[in-house]
């Protein structure tokens, strides 16, 4: 068996009570559209053809027309106007795209943003003072300043009216502003998901008075990044943006898409692993301009040497991220004592730590906090992430006291806080987490759309399923379950980190690739049937598209039998995991060649078995006397996964076993000799049958135990009126017969035929009826 890492969460939405049109929405779709909630042809037709029509009025924003009277009070009395942005993908989109918006209107504006590393995140108040000295009258934020309540006291202080458009979680107090603009802080707009870009967005149709098409690329790359659910007015949003920015004239753009080699459309995959991480990486490592400098620029050459260095940043970033995310795995504890794991160190690049939590969220299902420690402030700063059981953002409010800076949501979070207080964050998050969730909530859940057949999949259905794109939170790609035996597997990738299948089915192919599940292979016995979750996808290569199977986990819901017979060094370290029990059998004790970890209990063939329990995995190093032992062993034990480990130096089965006839030929000879010699006639005999000497001697031994002959000092005699019985009775003969079914049996039978005799011995706790020779 191979357990999976994931919990299996299988749709369970019931199709046939909903009445649709079946020659406009075919029957995997409808599928598929009912397990996102959508049960009716009118909100089918809505999700599968988005339309800017659908979108809300941006005037449901409560402020957004006073904000856009005083920005365009400002514009006319020439007044000088900053946008204030953020450093991430959706903060350089949003404040492109109100700059953008505000140059259009003939606007004396600039933009801002703050340097991760020396201002953090957000508003502040020496940026808002250096404003004041330049004379800036209106400062608009995007993307920030939900929580920035002193920050708005002092640009009030200093006579600057603060707009803030935002889309962060708002906490109890709000900024006394100008104006907000905020989904969440307007009750009459009825999305409350927009991305900062989105707000922005909206903002910029109020400045504009028409539908601004020509921002859209900039919006979908918002939107995308900054992962926010792609349903309603995003999933219009993202769909047109992702039109737009395939064919976008922007030179920023254009250069960023070449740098990133995306040619022709442009996918919601290729924004969130290519031009997001991009434009994130120039913020995480240094300035943020940089990213909007490349998004405004006017000029082909200029933005090709921007997206160069770009590209230059995200690469040093790749690395940096790598080095920490090792570091920080080292320090990772005990799970069990662990439920949010929080990890710090001086010298760690406050940029790149909530990328580096989120390596630990997927390796260790646990929300994970990392910190940089500053000790000249005597503070740690760093980011969260967490796993979908954990409202972080709510847990964390419950011991706001402890953070000097703190904002995010309920999967993410950045914050500061005293360094005297790291030890008390954890113990009380971990107080917080125990009580809210049990051990099978920090599980990773997969959703399941549906199990699929081989002969289902192929580049029409692939297709079929693109309709439901752009994917992303709350529309993610359809998982489907597959389970079938692979006709070949093997490692790939760099450190052999990835796994390559082919699943066959008659004249049917399937590609399968699991990335970093390339440690899985020694787990994976042959001709098991595999269960397999994944997403359909094609690949291209070289111009030829094949239908392949991203799979996302896996498990074998069987019992396995692994086959390394005859290895003459073997090490099972690999196979050993802390969570389950393993159990090693043996004659005699371990050999050098054999490497087994002390969590490993060993035993002996003799030991008592009513002592022992129930196991996942048993390893097998020697082979048994006879096969009772063995059936009795695995019977008691069950194992889930049993390792056979057999080193076999002298084999009984391979040598030729002495035949009725042969034993009547030794009787016969020794009575027409009355007695022989075999210290002087062995080379005789052994010359006249061809037989070797051991086979002689064991002959004359099962002679011996049966009582038909008396042999000493070598010389054998005739027991004069010996008593008739079978050769069954020789002890030697016994034992030879068994040990050369048990090699039969367990050594050099095949893979298939020993994993059906562990099967049988298992499922009917009988052992297979042994041959029954006869003597003379």
């Amino acid at each position: 068996m191979l357990q999976s890492k994931m919990n299996w969460k299988f749709s369970n939405a019931q199709t046939e009570s909903i009445d649709w049109d079946s020659n406009e929405i075919s029957p995997l779709i409808k599928e598929l559209l009912i397990q996102r909630g959508i049960t009716s042809a009118e909100a089918a037709k809505e999700f599968l053809s988005p339309d800017l029509e659908n979108l809300y009025h941006p005037q449901g924003f409560s402020d957004i027309s006073k904000a856009t009277e005083r920005v365009h009070k400002a514009i006319a009395n020439k007044e000088k106007i900053l946008v204030f942005g953020d450093y991430d993908a959706d903060g350089v989109s949003s404040t492109t795209v109100l700059l953008t918006t505000l140059q259009e209107l003939g606007a004396d504006c600039d933009y801002y943003i703050p340097n991760r590393f020396t201002e953090g995140y957000g508003p502040n108040e020496d940026a808002f003072k250096t404003a004041s000295d330049n004379e800036i009258s209106l400062i608009i934020t995007v993307d920030t300043g939900i929580a920035s309540i002193h920050e708005a006291t002092v640009a009030k202080q200093l006579g600057i009216d603060l707009v803030i458009t935002d889309h962060h979680e708002p906490q109890e107090q709000l900024p006394e502003a100008f104006a907000i603009i905020h989904p969440k802080c307007s009750p009459d707009y009825t999305f409350k998901e927009l991305a900062g870009v989105g707000v922005a967005f909206k903002f910029a149709e109020s400045l504009l008075g028409y539908f601004p098409k020509h921002l859209l690329d900039l919006v979908a790359i918002g939107t995308i990044a900054d992962l926010v659910p792609l349903k309603s007015e995003n999933r219009i949003l993202a769909s047109y943006g992702l039109k737009t920015l395939s064919a976008t004239n922007r030179p920023g753009l254009i250069a960023l898409k070449k740098v990133c080699n995306i040619n022709g459309d442009v996918s919601e995959e290729d924004v969130g692993f290519l031009i997001g991480p991009r434009l994130n990486a120039v913020g995480r490592l240094q300035d943020a301009n940089l990213a909007v400098q490349l998004l405004m620029s006017e000029d082909q050459d200029e933005a090709e040497h921007i997206a160069e260095m770009v590209q230059s940043i995200n690469q040093e970033r790749q690395k940096i991220v790598s080095d920490i995310v090792k570091e920080a795995d080292q320090m990772v504890g005990s799970l069990e004592e662990q439920g949010v794991i929080v990890v710090a160190k001086e010298g760690w690049n406050q940029g790149v730590l909530g990328i580096v939590a989120s390596n630990l969220v997927r390796k260790y299902d646990r929300p994970a906090i990392v910190l940089t420690i500053l000790p000249e402030k005597e503070q740690v700063k760093g980011s969260a992430r967490s796993i979908p059981a954990f409202d972080l953002f709510s847990s964390c409010m419950e011991i706001r006291d402890m953070f000097t800076h703190f904002g995010g949501h309920s999967q993410a979070a950045g914050m500061t806080l005293p360094l005297e207080n790291l030890q008390l964050l954890q113990a009380e998050l971990n107080k917080i987490i125990n009580q809210q969730l049990t051990k099978e909530d920090f599980s990773q859940e997969i959703e399941v759309s549906k199990t699929i057949a081989i002969p289902e999949i192929n580049e029409e259905l692939v297709n079929e399923i693109r309709q439901l794109a752009p994917f992303g939170m709350d529309n993610p790609k359809p998982i489907f379950h597959l389970n079938d035996i692979p006709s070949d597997i093997r490692q790939i990738g760099n450190m052999k980190k990835h796994l390559k299948m082919q699943f066959k089915h008659e004249n049917h192919l399937l590609d399968g690739i699991g990335f970093s599940l390339g440690g899985l292979y020694d787990h994976i016995s042959p001709q098991t049937p595999l269960s397999v979750v994944g997403e359909l996808g094609i690949n291209e290569w070289n111009g030829n598209k094949k239908v392949q199977i991203v799979i996302r986990d896996m498990k074998i819901e069987e019992r396995q039998v692994f086959d390394h017979r005859g290895k003459k060094r073997f090490d099972i370290t690999p196979y050993v995991n802390n969570n389950t029990s393993h159990l090693a059998v043996h004659h005699t004790l371990l050999n050098e060649n054999s490497i087994v970890p002390d969590e490993v209990t060993c035993i002996r063939y003799d030991a008592d078995i009513s002592l022992l329990d129930e196991v996942s995995t048993l390893y097998l190093f020697e082979m048994p006397t006879n096969l009772t032992i063995l059936q009795d062993l695995v019977c008691k034990t069950n194992p889930s996964n049993i390792h056979v480990c057999f080193q076999l130096e002298d084999s009984v089965f391979m040598k030729a076993f002495p035949s009725r006839e042969d034993f009547k030929w030794l009787y016969a000879f020794v009575a027409k000799r009355k007695q022989v010699n075999l210290q002087k006639e062995l080379p005789m005999i052994m010359d006249a049958k061809a037989w070797t000497k051991d086979r002689i001697l064991f002959m004359s031994n099962v002679f011996f135990e049966l009582e038909f002959v008396n042999i000493e000092n070598g010389i054998i005699q005739l027991n004069t009126d010996p008593m008739k019985k079978d050769l069954l009775e020789s002890p030697s003969y016994q034992e030879r017969l068994n040990q050369a079914e048990v090699e039969k049996i367990l050594y050099y039978s095949t893979y298939e035929e020993l994993r059906m005799w562990f099967s049988n011995c298992i499922k009917d706790g009988e052992m297979p009826k042994e041959e029954v020779t006869h003597g003379l």
